[in-house]
């Protein structure tokens, strides 16, 4: 049973009224997945459209030579899949696996779409959410295209510092988070090793200290010709598997 104050916690169904949320209710279903369960694959009918409650959903695409790239981190209150409800027969067009176990709600996306039809209101909260998802993917293009693997590791440090703090937890795999910043895993483990030798950062397992935080602002900062003398990988990454 699909709780209404657990939609209420997703910022796309939170604007909804509750006539509204008690309809999304009644076509949804919970799903709990285990640490690397598969949710649905490249290439599956999108007929859902999905809500996470608790734990981490990694999204992802494999190249034909089996090369897993991250393509997104959704945590609690984030939904994805949303946007293909507009297009005829959709299918998902990356892979959704569990980080850690995970808790999230399924939401029936013909009946969604069928329900905005009637709601100007709720198609503009939709619009804003998209245009939100948008911009980050403009910034993420931004990222990967004018800054070094160095600078990438450095600005997601400082964009995951909580305020007031000076340790955050990386909260996902090595592995996974270097193909998230597009970068191998040899090279994301010499940044990190580099930033430790200059004295920016400790770390401990997951566990990252900030020792010099300007001087962590200014290596996000650098451009391509400013990389630390980090040479680049010449063996591919190992593909992530799943357990």
């Amino acid at each position: 049973m699909v709780e209404i104050e657990e939609l209420r916690t997703g910022a796309l169904l939170s604007g909804l009224t509750e006539e509204q949320l008690v309809r999304v209710a009644c076509h949804a279903s919970r799903l709990r997945l285990d640490e690397g369960q598969l949710l649905f694959s490249q290439g599956d009918p999108a007929e859902r459209f999905y809500l996470v409650l608790k734990g981490q959903v990694r999204l992802f695409r494999l190249s034909p030579e089996g090369t897993e790239k991250v393509i997104e981190i959704v945590t609690p209150g984030q939904t994805f899949a949303e946007a293909l409800m507009f297009l005829n027969a959709p299918r998902y067009p990356v892979c959704a696996a569990a980080l850690c176990p995970t808790e999230l709600i399924g939401i029936d996306a013909r009946d969604f779409a069928s329900m905005l039809r009637d709601s100007v209101d709720s198609c503009f909260v939709l619009l804003g959410n998209l245009s939100r998802r948008l911009r980050a993917m403009i910034g993420e293009i931004d990222n990967l295209a004018l800054h070094t693997a160095t600078s990438r590791v450095a600005r997601y440090l400082l964009m995951k510092l909580p305020a007031g703090r000076r340790t955050l937890d990386l909260g996902m795999r090595k592995g996974v988070l270097a193909s998230r910043l597009s970068v191998k895993p040899e090279t994301f483990s010499r940044v990190e090793k580099k930033l430790i030798e200059l004295g920016t950062i400790e770390v401990q397992g997951s566990q990252v200290t900030i020792l010099d935080q300007t001087a962590l602002e200014e290596i996000a900062r650098l451009g391509h010709s400013q990389e630390l003398t980090l040479m680049p990988c010449a063996s591919a990454a190992r593909p992530i598997r799943e357990q």
